[in-house]
C-alpha cells in the first residue's frame, strides 16, 4: 500500500479506537480496512464518519454496506447528526454551485464506473457537454484528466461522488436514458476496436483501448443482459477477440450463453455468439458442448450461399473432432472449410482450415505434411488478427517437433512466445508454453522445462484453459519421472487422465506408447502397492488441486512450510480437505450439516493457526500433508 493508503488506514484506526476502545488493527482487520478506505476514495471526512460506525457494525459489515454509503454514514447518533450529515452536505454544496445543465451532466456522467474520455461524456450527456465537464473539474466533482493505458485522457469521478450522482440520477428518472446512452457509446467503441483487432498492425492499440474501457464494458454488459438482450449480444460478439487475446473468454461463457439463448436462432448475431461459445467450451475442455455449438451454426446456415460463418463452424468442428480422436471426420471438415474459404476469399477461414489440416497430419504421424501445411498457413498475413498469426507459430512448432527438427521448432516457438508476451496474448502464451516444454523435455533440459511448465500452468489456470492445464499435468508427470520422482509422476498422470474421463482430449496414437513406457517404468520403480496409492491419489484430486500440486512440484524455491495439520482438530482437517477438493463454503456447509457462518469461523481459525490466508494456501497444506 502506498503512503497515502497507509495514512488513510492510520486515520481510520485512530478514529475507530475513539468510537470503540476494543478496536484493533490486527492481521484480520487490516486488509478489510485497506479495502474500505480505498472504497471511500481516501476522503478524510468519509473515513472519519465510517470509523464512527465501527462499534455498531464492525469493519466487515461496514465494507459490505458501502454501496449505500450516504445512508450509512449519515445515520447513527442523533446527538452527532450535524457531524454525521456533513459528507452529504459537502457534496450537496458543491452540486448546488452548478447550473441546471451542469447538474444534468454531473448526473449523467456518474453512470461511468471508471475513467471516461470527453468523447464518452458527450456521448452520454449530450453534445456540447464539454464545457460542463470542465466546470465539474473546477468544482472538484471530477478529477483532472489523466492519460490511460491507451494514451487517451480520462476524467475520474470519485466513488463517493459517483454514488451520490447515481442517487440523483434515479431521483430524476434519468437512469434508463443514461444507461441506454452508455450502451450506444460502448457498442461504438467495441465495434471500432474489434475492427482494429482484425489486423496485425491495429491489434495493439485496439486492445489497449478496450483495456482502458474494461469497467465500462462490464457495466454495460451487466445492464444489457437484463434490459436489452440484442445490445448484450452485439457487444459480447464485438468483445470476443479481445477476451480471447486477454485469456478471458472462458469466464464469459455464461453471459454469452444467456444472451445467445434469447436471440433468434440462425441470425447473424446468434451465429457469431455460437462460434464464440464453441471456442469457449473447447478451451474449457467441454468438447461435447463445443461440438454442439459449432454444429448448430453449420446446420443453421445449411442451404444458404457459402459464408464466413460456415467456414468458421467447419474449422471449429475440425478442431474439436481432432481433440476427440475422430481424425478422419476432422480432416474432412477442415478440407471442406479450406475449399469454401478460398471460394469466398475468407483469409481467416483459410488460415484456420490450414492449421487444422496441419494438426490432423501431425496426429496421423505425417509430420512432413504437417510442416508443409503449417508453413502455408503462415504465409497468410493480410486481413487476419494478430492472435491467429501467432497461432501459426504454435502449429509450426508442433509440426517441426513431430518431424524431429527440434532446433528449428525451438526457434519458431520461442519467437512466437516472445510476440505473444509483447501483445499480452495470454491464450497463445498458454498454448505455446506446453510446446516449448515438450522440446525442453526431449532435450533433457529439466530446469528449463520446470520454469516453462510453471509459467504455462499459471497462465492456463488464469485463462481457464483446461486443455492446456491437462497437458501441463501430463508434462509435469514426465518431468517428475525424468527427475526420479516416480510417485509424483504417477499421481499427476492419473490426475490428467481424470480430465480425459470427462470428455477431455485424446492423445495422438504415436504418443501413447511413449507415455505407457514411462508409466510402466514408474510403476516398476515403486512396486504395485505404492504405485496404486499414487495413482488413486491423483484420480481423486480436483483439477484445481492437481494444478496446485503441479505448481508445488515445479517451484524452484518452495516456500517455508506452514505449521502442519497436526495442530488442527479433526473437524478442521476435514474442512481443509474439502477446500482442497474445490468445495465452496456453501457446499462444505451442506456436506457437513453446519451453517455457512460456522464454516467461515472454522476457516478463520485455521488461517490463524497455519498462516494460510488464501484457499490455494490451504490446498497446498492439504497436498503437503497428503490429506488429498
Amino acid at each position: 500500500m502506498d503512503a497515502a493508503g497507509c495514512e488513510s488506514v492510520a486515520l481510520f484506526a485512530d478514529r475507530a479506537r475513539r468510537a470503540d476502545a476494543r478496536f484493533a488493527l490486527d492481521g484480520a482487520a487490516g486488509p478489510v480496512v485497506g479495502r474500505l478506505v480505498a472504497r471511500l476514495d481516501g476522503m478524510p471526512l468519509a473515513i472519519e464518519l465510517a470509523a464512527a460506525r465501527v462499534e455498531a457494525l464492525g469493519v466487515a459489515q461496514l465494507l459490505d454496506r458501502l454501496d449505500d454509503r450516504f445512508a450509512l454514514l449519515t445515520g447513527g447518533d442523533r446527538l452527532a447528526e450535524d457531524r454525521q450529515r456533513s459528507l452529504a452536505a459537502t457534496v450537496a454544496w458543491s452540486y448546488r454551485l452548478l447550473d441546471e445543465h451542469e447538474r444534468r451532466v454531473f448526473r449523467m456522467v456518474s453512470v461511468f464506473p471508471a475513467g471516461f474520455t470527453l468523447e464518452g461524456a458527450e456521448a452520454v450527456a449530450g453534445p456540447g457537454s464539454g464545457p460542463a465537464v470542465l466546470r465539474l473539474v473546477d468544482c472538484s466533482l471530477l478529477s483532472p484528466p489523466r492519460a490511460g493505458p491507451d494514451g487517451r485522457s480520462r476524467y475520474v469521478m470519485l466513488e463517493t461522488l459517483r454514488a451520490y450522482g447515481a442517487g440523483l440520477l434515479a431521483e430524476a428518472g434519468e437512469a434508463g436514458a443514461a444507461y441506454a446512452a452508455l450502451a450506444v457509446y460502448a457498442l461504438r467503441v467495441a465495434g471500432q476496436a474489434a475492427a482494429g483487432l482484425q489486423t496485425i498492425t491495429g491489434e495493439a492499440p485496439a486492445a489497449r483501448w478496450l483495456d482502458a474501457e474494461d469497467a465500462t464494458m462490464r457495466q454495460v454488459l451487466g445492464w444489457a443482459v437484463e434490459h436489452d438482450t440484442p445490445v448484450a449480444l452485439r457487444l459480447a460478439n464485438a468483445l470476443g477477440w479481445w477476451w480471447f487475446l486477454r485469456g478471458r473468454l472462458a469466464g464469459e461463457y455464461r453471459l454469452l450463453r444467456r444472451a445467445a439463448d434469447r436471440a433468434e436462432a440462425g441470425s447473424g448475431e446468434w451465429c457469431a455468439a455460437q462460434l464464440w461459445l464453441g471456442l469457449t467450451a473447447q478451451v474449457s475442455a467441454d468438447l461435447a458442448a463445443a461440438l454442439g455449438h459449432f454444429t448448430a451454426v453449420r446446420d443453421a446456415v445449411a442451404g444458404r450461399p457459402p459464408c464466413r460463418a460456415l467456414t468458421s463452424a467447419l474449422a471449429g468442428r475440425a478442431a474439436v473432432l481432432l481433440l476427440m480422436g475422430r481424425a478422419g471426420q476432422a480432416v474432412r471438415d477442415a478440407g471442406r472449410a479450406l475449399a469454401l474459404a478460398r471460394e469466398i476469399g475468407d483469409t481467416v477461414g483459410e488460415l484456420r482450415a490450414l492449421t487444422e489440416l496441419s494438426l490432423g497430419a501431425d496426429y496421423a504421424g505425417d509430420h512432413d505434411e504437417a510442416v508443409r501445411l503449417a508453413r502455408q498457413a503462415g504465409q497468410i498475413t493480410a486481413g487476419i488478427p494478430g492472435s491467429l498469426a501467432r497461432t501459426c507459430s504454435l502449429v509450426l512448432t508442433i509440426a517441426l517437433a513431430g518431424a524431429g527438427d527440434l532446433a528449428e521448432a525451438g526457434r519458431v516457438g520461442v519467437a512466437g512466445l516472445a510476440r505473444a508476451r509483447d501483445a499480452g496474448d495470454l491464450w497463445n502464451q498458454a498454448a505455446l508454453l506446453p510446446a516449448i516444454v515438450e522440446l525442453d523435455l526431449r532435450a533433457g533440459r529439466t530446469g528449463d522445462a520446470a520454469a516453462h511448465l510453471r509459467e504455462g500452468l499459471r497462465l492456463a489456470v488464469r485463462a481457464g484453459s483446461w486443455l492446456e492445464l491437462r497437458t501441463g499435468l501430463s508434462q509435469c508427470g514426465e518431468l517428475c519421472a525424468a527427475t526420479g520422482r516416480a510417485a509424483e509422476a504417477l499421481t499427476l498422470w492419473a490426475a490428467s487422465a481424470a480430465v480425459d474421463q470427462h470428455g477431455g482430449p485424446t492423445d495422438p496414437p504415436w504418443f501413447v506408447p511413449r507415455q505407457e513406457e514411462q508409466m510402466g517404468q514408474a510403476r516398476q520403480a515403486l512396486g504395485p502397492g505404492r504405485a496404486r496409492a499414487a495413482e488413486d491419489r491423483g484420480a481423486a484430486m480436483s483439477l484445481d488441486a492437481a494444478a496446485e500440486y503441479a505448481l508445488m512440484l515445479t517451484d524452484p524455491e518452495p516456500p517455508q512450510p506452514a505449521p502442519g495439520p497436526g495442530e488442527l482438530s479433526a473437524r478442521e482437517r476435514e474442512l481443509v480437505t474439502l477446500v482442497a477438493r474445490g468445495r465452496t463454503n456453501a457446499q462444505i456447509a451442506a456436506e457437513l450439516h453446519i451453517s455457512v457462518r460456522t464454516v467461515s469461523s472454522h476457516l478463520d481459525r485455521i488461517r490463524d493457526k497455519t498462516g494460510c490466508r488464501r484457499r490455494a494456501d490451504l490446498t497446498r497444506l492439504a497436498l503437503s500433508a497428503h490429506l488429498v
